[in-house]
């Protein structure tokens, strides 16, 4: 009698961007064989102190590592790129990818010094690239940046179809449409599983075209007297190409301030998604040389970040540029959830100095490069999977997408809302979650990449809220006994000269202890947690505030 041969389950695992924006990461793994989509970084929420960058853990692809065939990107947003050039190095396998993204990721990898022995290879839409029992071909779709790609993957169980960011634009910028009929003929030749983007799964009816934005932007750039600035994502290709023809149809020169945007209109530009006429874009040096009613100023900053091009503006700390009566600013960009005090700080600081700024909804200068729930709609509609997983997005979000999915006809039971780590286990038939890897935040610090964890953040955060106090306790090298009275410093509690009672009752209490330790001198450290201890309960009683205290022993 012939035995069954037993089904290889796919697993899907999660290892960013499900249940958060950005830091976008997954997993498909058949068997020996491991497919990445996607490698991204999302910026620090306000209570992660000193971070400039969060990446994937990626300890379960190290454990992983002779299994993995290969990493496929969908665009070249931060949110999709930008974990690349931490973990390329680590993990040394082929990228797949667009040709506006290859040189884009070259440039972030030559950066971080690590594009040798990079192998990036462009894939252009329609091509498969077989990869062990993994068939990969890109197809079109609409975003905010020129060569965004979705994917259509085929596996041993079935067809999956991952949509990368999209939207639905008839009338794009750059670049073609979502290629809807791709979709249709994937939906009716059988689609196993839907990964669809979610970030604005939230917002009724369509997302308006970039052809709005453009308008806008040319709108307001005819009725101005002076220099207009636009601050907007480097990576938003689209929205500098917009800019860039409006400046043209009203004979402005184009000026480009920060080193992100520098670089990003450089290599778009080699490569053919930018285009602008000989003489338009202009060196920032030679700005005062041109009248304020001829220039186009295109910025970074449009998050608020302290060094960027646009806030070192509003803080007078730009050596080529100060904001002057007259000067309009737009921002062509929505703030990213936790940045928006940093936004409106930035923008206060431009309209005291006299600009004129266009910002938020209003002013119609942006639209997001995501599909509103019509269009979500559609694609569940056109794909017809017998299974779908919301990806991209808050745990809102995700949920938001699952009952889209539902209301089209999909039953509940097929639709799987995971969250970062979750395995998810696929056949034909069913699919249900077999735990969880190791999953969560890589805090990139500097040049330390995973040195920074939470008890760090933590003590940072005590710091940042209660302040330090440092007590400088000398001792005999011979007995350990205390010579004088100890030296108390504070940064961040206390105004010294309001609390000297204060400070020299703190200095009574640790030299009764010190005193008193002799019979406890055995218990190494004791010392130490005794004077926290007693200090903490009686900074307590006297501020109700909790500064980090730091007993320091110097022997003479």
């Amino acid at each position: 009698m012939r035995k069954n041969k037993k089904t290889t389950k796919l697993r899907i695992i999660p290892l960013g961007g499900f249940g958060e924006i950005g830091k976008n990461m997954t997993i498909l793994e058949y068997g020996d064989e491991i497919i990445v989509i996607d490698a991204g970084l999302m910026f620090p929420e306000q209570d992660m102190l000193g971070i400039d960058l969060v990446i994937p853990d990626i300890s379960y692809l190290l454990q992983n590592k002779e299994k993995i065939k290969a990493i496929f990107i969908t665009h070249a947003h931060e949110d999709h790129v930008g974990a690349l050039p931490y973990i390329l190095p680590q993990l040394n396998v082929p990228l797949y990818c667009t040709k506006l993204a290859k040189g884009l990721i070259s440039g972030k990898l030559k950066e971080r010094k690590a594009l040798a022995g990079a192998e990036l290879n462009v894939i252009t839409f329609g091509e498969q690239i077989n990869l062990g029992k993994f068939r990969v071909e890109f197809f079109p779709v609409c975003h905010s940046i020129p060569d965004a790609a979705g994917l259509i993957i085929q596996t041993p169980i079935g067809t999956l179809v991952h949509t990368g960011d999209f939207k639905l634009d008839h009338t794009p910028v750059t670049g073609p449409q979502t290629d809807l009929s791709r979709l249709a003929q994937a939906g009716s030749q059988g689609v196993l599983l839907l990964f669809s983007d979610s970030t604005y799964a939230e917002v009724p009816g369509y997302t308006p075209s970039e052809k709005v934005v453009g308008e806008a932007l040319e709108n307001i750039i005819a009725k101005s007297k002076g220099r207009v600035i636009v601050t907007t994502f480097a990576s938003l290709v689209t929205r500098v190409q917009q800019v860039i023809d409006a400046a043209v149809k009203h004979q402005r020169k184009v000026f480009i301030i920060g080193r992100s945007m520098t670089e990003t209109v450089k290599i778009s530009l080699e490569l053919g998604y930018l285009k602008a006429p000989n003489g338009v874009l202009a060196k920032i040096e030679d700005l005062h040389k041109v009248p304020n009613e001829k220039v186009v100023v295109i910025a970074t900053g449009s998050q608020g970040e302290p060094t960027s091009g646009l806030v070192r503006i509003a803080n007078h700390d730009h050596r080529q540029i100060s904001i002057i009566k007259g000067d309009t600013v737009i921002y062509s960009a929505s703030p990213i959830p936790g940045n928006e005090s940093l936004v409106y700080k930035t923008v206060d600081n431009l309209f005291k100095q006299g600009a004129e700024v266009y910002y938020g909804r209003m002013a119609e200068t942006h639209v997001h490069g995501h599909a509103s729930q019509e269009e979500l709609k559609l694609m569940l509609n056109l794909v017809k999977p017998r299974f779908f997983i919301p990806v991209h997005g808050e745990f809102r979000h995700l949920a938001s997408h699952a009952k889209l999915a539902a209301s089209v006809g999909i039953p509940e039971e097929r639709i799987f809302t995971l969250e970062d780590g979750d395995i998810l286990e696929l056949t034909t038939l069913g699919g249900k979650k077999a735990g969880k890897v190791e999953s969560g935040n890589v805090y990139v610090d500097g040049l330390s990449v995973g040195d920074v964890g939470g008890i760090v953040l933590r003590n940072r955060r005590m710091l940042s809220r209660d302040g330090i106090v440092v007590i400088v306790i000398a001792v005999r090298k011979q007995d350990d006994k205390l010579v004088g009275r100890p030296d108390i410093v504070t940064r961040g509690f206390i105004d010294i000269n309001e609390y000297k009672d204060m400070l020299e009752t703190s200095k009574d209490i640790v030299t009764k202890i010190m005193n008193h330790e002799g019979e406890f001198s055995a218990e190494i450290g004791f010392p130490d947690s005794r004077i926290r201890a007693e200090l903490n309960k009686y900074y307590f009683d006297q501020t109700k505030r909790r500064p980090m205290i730091l007993p320091v022993m110097v022997k003479v």
